[in-house]
This record gives C-alpha cells, sequence and structure tokens, in this order.
C-alpha cells in the first residue's frame, strides 16, 4: 500500500510541475500578445528588456559552473564519455551567452596573468645570471671553470628561477592543449 501512496505522489508532483509550465506558456503567451498590440519607444523596450535578462540571470548560480568543471578534471574519461556528460550538464543547466562569455573572460584572463608571470621571472632569472653579483654571494663558488670564474650560488638560485618561470609560464598552455585532447 506505501508503494502505492509514493507513486500518487510523485504522479500528483509532476502534474504540478506540468501545470506550472503550462501557466508560464500561457502567460508568455499573453505578454507576446501585449507586446505585439501595445507602441513602445526605445526606452521602455530597453527597460523591460533588462528586466526579463536580469530575471532569466538570476537563476544561474556558481553552483552551476561548478558541475561543468567537474567534467574538466576527469583525465581517464573517454571523449565519448566526456562529450555525453557536457551534452546532459547543457540540457539541464540554462545558461546565456553573457555568463558563459564572463567565464571565459575570467578563465583567459588567469591564464594570462600565469603566462605573464612566468615571463617576469624568466627574464629575472637571466638578468639574474648576466649582471654581476655582490661579492658576498661570489665567494660562494660550487664549481671552477678557472681561478677566477665559475659556477656561483646565485648563479644555481637564478637558474632555479629560470625553471620556476619556464613552468609557471607552460602550465596554462598544457592545461589548454591537454583539455582539447
Amino acid at each position: 500500500m506505501e508503494i502505492n501512496h509514493d507513486n500518487k505522489d510523485q504522479v500528483d508532483k509532476l502534474r504540478s510541475v506540468a501545470d506550472k509550465h503550462i501557466a508560464m506558456e500561457k502567460k508568455l503567451d499573453e505578454l507576446i500578445s501585449l507586446l505585439a498590440e501595445s507602441d513602445f519607444d526605445s526606452e521602455s523596450i530597453k527597460r523591460y528588456r533588462s528586466k526579463v535578462n536580469s530575471a532569466f540571470e538570476d537563476k544561474i548560480t556558481a553552483d552551476d559552473l561548478k558541475a561543468f568543471e567537474a567534467i574538466g578534471e576527469k583525465a581517464d574519461a573517454s571523449r565519448e564519455e566526456l562529450l555525453d556528460e557536457f551534452s546532459v550538464l547543457l540540457e539541464s543547466h540554462k545558461f546565456n551567452s553573457k555568463a558563459s562569455t564572463q567565464y571565459l573572460k575570467i578563465e583567459r584572463s588567469n591564464k594570462f596573468i600565469f603566462m605573464a608571470i612566468g615571463a617576469i621571472m624568466i627574464t629575472l632569472g637571466f638578468a639574474m645570471i648576466i649582471m654581476p653579483a655582490p661579492p658576498y654571494f661570489e665567494m660562494f663558488t660550487i664549481f671552477y671553470f678557472s681561478r677566477d670564474n665559475g659556477v656561483t650560488l646565485m648563479d644555481l638560485i637564478s637558474l632555479i628561477i629560470v625553471f620556476a618561470g619556464v613552468y609557471v609560464f607552460m602550465r596554462p598552455l598544457y592545461k589548454k592543449n591537454h583539455a582539447a585532447r
């Protein structure tokens, strides 16, 4: 008997959802017919359009984007599985172009910032190698080429900075190419 009662509750819920969609469609049709019959100036059209757009934009939250980010983290899945999951997410989450372009702008700016930091670190490391070091770093010579020349502690620190800069510079590029595969 409990199963039958649960089924009735589910059917009632489905009917209420369907009724809400039907009522929403009717109201939308009424709005369209009112808009077609009335004369608006450009300012009132902009005002009404912004109200409608803001009502739809409020439905998108940051949690909706996290579902899409979870797909990108699955490295062991095949392309077909990722495509299936992505299509399901696109059907279940409603995005407008403004939300998606904002997300893409943030991602691109993060990549650009990391690449700029990497380039600065590479330049700083090479500048430290080329420029003469202070005397207190020069006395820590690790390997001598000749009596007056060799690899100093400053050179090793500079190489570490250069390699870290290469890593920071290449990391966003690797993520982009890895996601495309």
